[in-house]
């Protein structure tokens, strides 16, 4: 055993040098996806959040020591079940007309199935989530296994992480079923690297889609939201807050996105992986339509004891403030109980949560997590239910009300 604990230590300090040496010798390993003219949140090299970049780790803390943390564990941390059981289900081969169907797969990989079509996002089936066969391990097996999967249309890839591009998956969907893939500037790089075909457009543009069975895509500006992609459906690139990585040096070369599908009975919003930044976002999304279904992480956000959220994560009291920007619409919380990203235990996210919708005197319908690989009827849009006290979560906060969710 000890000699075990000295080959692991040993192994641990080779990948953390290498890691060091890698930020060092950026001009070797970097790479650069996307070229263009400098704007709003782009330098000419590099992307960056207009509302200030927030994703560093605290003060004191190095990326060497999270490394090591999630290679070896951390026994103070509130331990994650192995593998938690998980019935898949077989989806329909359509839903058509005004009818909405929602599956989890997993993670952020949502099934919404629609007007005819079958849309997926963030699509990610691999059992690892890392380079090289390395990273974090899901511990809840797909919703739907890939061979039961219907026809797909769509794609929506919200960045380039491993837990949300994961390129098997990707390759295996493009390879079997040719989908339309949308993603944001810079991404579409590192898909064509694997014969994988995707349109990639920057924040505040959509792509317009003719059928599922007819792929011409025409790139259209979201200068009039009312006029807006008056096709059958149509996709905008919205801004989110977040940053992007495949690599060490190869930091914020692409964008990240969050999405508004818009359809003909009500839009579908896909936050893709954020923090709350200056939590305008949200808005700018609704004003693009009603949303009648929203895709809202609520997990790894929590990287410090006590944490509430990071800069790159929302945790449920920001997704509470998501859905209110949102116009509180029909959601679907998603980004916990995959993959262990965070410290947070695993059943911490939907509990604080309720525990927050409790506090806020929200209903709790409109918001509530659901079992991975269970169907979900999406209700048409109807009115709004009133605003939640968020006032009243954060007193709640200070109170410790919530200090039992670790």
């Amino acid at each position: 055993m000890r000699l075990l604990k000295l080959a692991l230590a040993g192994l641990l300090w080779i990948v953390i040098v290498l890691c060091l040496a890698v930020t060092v010798t950026p001009h070797f390993l970097d790479r650069i996806y996307y070229r263009g003219r400098p704007g709003a949140h782009f330098d000419g090299a590099r992307f960056f959040n207009p509302d200030g970049d927030d994703d560093r780790l605290p003060a004191g803390r190095s990326r060497a020591g999270f490394l090591a943390r999630r290679l070896l564990g951390d026994p103070t941390q509130p331990a994650w079940p192995e593998r938690v059981a998980v019935h898949p289900s077989k989806p329909a081969a359509r839903v058509e007309g005004e009818a909405m169907r929602a599956t989890w797969i997993g993670h952020a990989t949502m099934l919404v199935q629609t007007n005819g079509l079958n849309i997926l996002t963030d699509p990610v089936w691999s059992d690892r989530a890392g380079p090289f066969g390395f990273g974090p391990q899901r511990v809840a097996p797909p919703g739907v296994r890939f061979e039961d999967l219907p026809k797909i249309d769509l794609v929506l890839v919200s960045h380039n992480h491993y837990d949300h591009m994961d390129l098997a998956t990707l390759k295996r969907l493009w390879d079997r079923d040719r989908p339309t893939i949308v993603t944001s500037l810079g991404n579409d790089a590192i898909l064509a690297a694997q014969g994988i075909g995707a349109d990639a457009v920057d924040w505040g543009t959509g792509v317009t889609l003719i059928g599922p069975e007819k792929r011409p895509l025409t790139r259209v500006e979201c200068v009039d939201p009312e006029a807006l992609c008056q096709a059958r459906v149509s996709v905008i690139v919205t801004r989110n807050h977040h940053w992007s990585s495949r690599w060490f040096t190869d930091r914020n070369r692409a964008l990240w996105s969050s999405f508004v599908v818009k359809l003909p009975h009500g839009n579908i919003f896909f936050a893709g992986d954020t923090g709350f930044g200056d939590g305008k976002w949200p808005a700018e999304a609704a004003a693009l339509g009603p949303i009648r279904l929203a895709l809202i992480p609520i997990g790894a956000f929590r990287f410090e004891e006590g944490q509430m959220a990071s800069g790159s994560h929302i945790g449920p009291q920001g997704a509470l403030r998501v859905w209110d920007g949102l116009g509180r619409p029909f959601a679907l919380p998603m980004h916990w109980g995959t993959f262990r990203l965070s410290r947070e235990g695993y059943e911490t996210p939907p509990r604080m949560l309720a525990a927050m919708q409790r506090c806020a005197g929200s209903d709790p319908a409109r918001f509530a997590p659901v079992a991975i690989g269970v169907p979900v009827a999406v209700p048409p849009l109807g009115a709004s239910p009133p605003q939640p006290d968020m006032a009243r979560v954060e007193a709640c906060a200070r109170a410790g009300r919530f200090a039992a969710f670790r």
